[in-house]
């Protein structure tokens, strides 16, 4: 083994943790009160929800697809559990097992779609996000879901969202003398470990894997293909659905504009996950990781002022960097080999 290969295989494992720190160490001298406990408050909370979704996009990039309706689902649920609590005036736990139906229901139907009617996934999730978006406003006629509005039919909602479904989005919990850490997170964490447990150490986990790789040897092989594909666009939208409402647990109200930029903060994590210490496909772990980038990223970038505008660019430079470790450094590291 060369010199030249040896230091492009640290390249591809640490090259991208090397520029997270790198990082954090910029924002730090650059930000004032980056690094303090405020600060981390926000980045864990901008954290979970978008490594939670990005976690479902994981799902279905490993076995050889992709979910563009994440962010609808993600907006779809937390619409719906304000219309259940605000307008319909049931608990919590209906709203919470609505969602969460509504979320496996369309991964469902994406997943038929492309493995039934042969719908390209692409073609097929870009379809459902914008029935979707549209599907989400009809009920109020694009107007947010808050206590006290005015209903398209003249009445008046006067439902709340209950102090159990708000702590889900609100609560911290006690870390040395300050509450610092969201319960949100904590979902992340357990959700993370789920996926990731279930990916690497459970033979349903290695035969997505296996689909992911080769379809037509893994069909070869007995694998039933596309049930394993309907069950990654389901855990998709499940965990989409989850983050919607833990993003409506922590506004308080049915925003209908408040999950923009939730589709490319993670599918961008995702797809950053290749590149953690050159996994070079997708994992849990890497995803994980790839949205506590997302989140420092965004901070520091805020902290500093940076103009709005310039903030998805800068995500697309970083993506496409994490992406070059993965795939153009893996590639001339193979062929040092």
């Amino acid at each position: 083994m060369t010199l030249q290969t040896k230091l492009v295989d640290l390249a591809i494992k640490f090259g991208f943790l090397l520029l997270m720190a790198g990082l954090i160490v910029f924002f730090s001298i650059s930000a004032a009160g980056f690094l303090s406990p405020h600060s981390a408050v926000f980045v864990f909370q901008s954290v979970a929800i978008t490594g939670i979704l990005a976690l479902g996009v994981t799902a279905t990039l490993v076995v050889g697809g992709f979910d563009l309706s994440i962010g609808a689902v993600a907006t779809s649920a937390l619409m719906l559990s304000a219309y259940v609590m605000v307008v319909w005036e049931l608990n919590a736990g209906v709203a919470i097992a609505l969602c969460l139906l509504m979320g496996a229901g369309v991964g469902l139907i994406n997943g038929l779609l492309i493995v039934k009617a042969r719908v390209p996934d692409l073609l097929a999730t870009l379809g459902m996000m914008f029935l979707l978006i549209g599907l989400q406003r009809i009920p109020t006629e694009g107007r947010s879901i808050s206590t006290g509005m005015t209903l398209p039919d003249g009445s008046v909602a006067r439902g709340s969202f209950s102090e159990f479904f708000l702590m889900l989005g609100r609560h911290r919990i006690d870390f040395f003398i300050e509450r610092l850490i969201p319960l949100s997170v904590v979902f992340l964490l357990v959700v993370a470990l789920l996926v990731w447990l279930f990916l690497e150490l459970t033979r349903h986990g290695r035969l997505m894997y296996a689909i992911g790789s080769n379809a037509q040897a893994a069909h070869l092989a007995g694998v039933k293909v596309d049930r394993y594909k309907v069950v990654a666009y389901m855990i998709s939208g499940t965990l989409a659905s989850f983050g919607g409402i833990l993003l409506a647990a922590r506004l308080g109200r049915g925003d209908v504009a408040s999950g923009t930029n939730l589709l490319l903060d993670s599918v961008a994590a995702a797809l950053i996950g290749f590149a953690v210490l050159g996994a070079g496909k997708p994992n849990a772990f890497g995803t994980a990781i790839g949205a506590l980038f997302v989140g420092v990223l965004l901070q520091g970038m805020t902290m500093m002022n940076a103009p709005y505008y310039t903030q998805d660019f800068i995500k697309g430079a970083v993506l496409v960097v994490a992406l070059v470790f993965t795939f153009a450094l893996s590639g001339r590291g193979s062929r040092g080999h």
